[in-house]
C-alpha cells in the first residue's frame, strides 16, 4: 500500500471502531500493495498501544480456519490477532450477559477455546500441550463497508474480535488425548437464538478439527518474523464451528455440543 505506516493506520482502525463506523474502505482496496507482512506489523502497533493503555494480550484468536478458501484468497495458512484482559469474560455457570451497545456490527461464532500448558511446538500433536478446552462464543465486529475485506484487512482491524465468552473448561489430562483427538474433529454444534436453530456446524469446520487448528496456529505465528511464540498460559479461540450470526440486544443464544464432553453454554446480549 502506497505510504504504508502501521501507526497510523493502526489509529485510524481503533477510531473506527470507537466511533461504531461502519464505512472504513480496507486497506487492501486503498491502491498498492498490502500484505500479511504489512497486516501484522499494524497488529503489533496494536498491541503496543493497549498495553500503554494498561491492558495486556492474553492469547490468540484464528481466523480464515478453512483450507477450501486459501487458494482463492492466496493464503498458505491461517491467520491471527491477539485478544486483551478486557475482551474476555469466563461464564459464571455457562451462562451469562454481555453488553454490546458499543460495537458496531457484532456477529457472534461458537468456537473451541484452548489454554496452553506449555510452549506449543509446530511439529507436535497440540493437544499434549492444552492445560484445558472449553466451548466459547466469539463475537464478532466489523467497521468495513457489507463485511467485505480481505484477510490482512482481517487482521489488521484486530482480527474482528470484539469479545470472548469461555464456558466451563474440560482439563486435558494425558491419557484422554488419544480420545480428544477423534472427539474434536467428530462433535456437532447447533446454535440457538431465543431457542430457535439458527446454524449446524462441527469439529471439521475448524481446519478439520480445532486441534489441527491449534498446531497449525502455531506454524503461522513461527512464519512471522519477530513474533512471541504461542506460550504457556495462552488462550486460543481455533475458529468458528458454524457460520457467523448477526447478534442484537435482548436475545439468548446458545451452543448445544453433541460428542464432546463440553457443556451447553448461553449468552444473553445486552445493549
Amino acid at each position: 500500500m502506497s505510504g504504508f505506516d502501521p501507526s497510523s493506520l493502526a489509529q485510524e482502525l481503533i477510531s473506527a471502531y470507537a466511533n461504531q463506523l461502519t464505512n472504513v474502505v480496507p486497506p487492501s482496496a486503498r491502491g498498492g500493495a498490502f500484505t500479511l507482512s504489512d497486516a501484522y506489523a499494524v497488529e503489533a502497533e496494536l498491541v503496543r498501544r493497549r498495553l500503554a493503555h494498561g491492558h495486556t494480550p492474553v492469547g490468540r484468536k484464528v481466523g480464515f480456519a478453512n483450507k477450501a478458501i486459501w487458494r482463492v484468497l492466496k493464503l498458505d495458512t491461517l491467520v491471527w490477532a491477539h485478544m486483551y484482559d478486557d475482551t474476555v469474560r469466563y461464564a459464571d455457570g455457562n451462562n451469562t450477559t454481555l453488553p454490546i451497545g458499543r460495537m458496531t456490527s457484532p456477529k457472534i461464532e461458537p468456537e473451541i477455546v484452548f489454554k496452553m500448558a506449555s510452549a506449543s511446538a509446530e511439529d507436535a500433536p497440540a493437544l499434549e500441550h492444552v492445560e484445558w478446552l472449553a466451548l466459547g462464543f466469539e463475537i464478532i465486529d466489523c467497521v468495513y463497508s457489507d463485511w467485505k475485506f480481505q484477510p490482512a484487512d482481517f487482521v489488521a482491524a484486530f482480527g474482528l474480535h470484539a469479545a470472548l465468552v469461555v464456558g466451563e473448561p474440560l482439563r486435558v489430562e494425558p491419557s484422554m488425548v488419544p480420545a480428544l483427538a477423534d472427539e474434536l474433529a467428530q462433535f456437532k454444534v447447533k446454535l440457538l437464538r431465543n431457542d430457535q436453530l439458527v446454524a449446524e456446524g462441527s469439529g471439521r469446520n475448524s481446519l478439520k478439527s480445532p486441534a489441527l487448528c491449534l498446531t497449525e496456529l502455531a506454524r503461522a505465528i513461527g512464519r512471522q518474523p519477530g513474533v512471541t511464540p504461542l506460550g504457556a498460559g495462552e488462550l486460543v479461540s481455533s475458529g468458528t464451528l458454524t457460520e457467523s450470526a448477526i447478534i442484537a440486544p435482548g436475545e439468548r443464544w446458545t451452543a448445544v455440543v453433541d460428542g464432546l464432553a463440553v457443556p451447553t453454554l448461553t449468552l444473553t446480549t445486552e445493549a
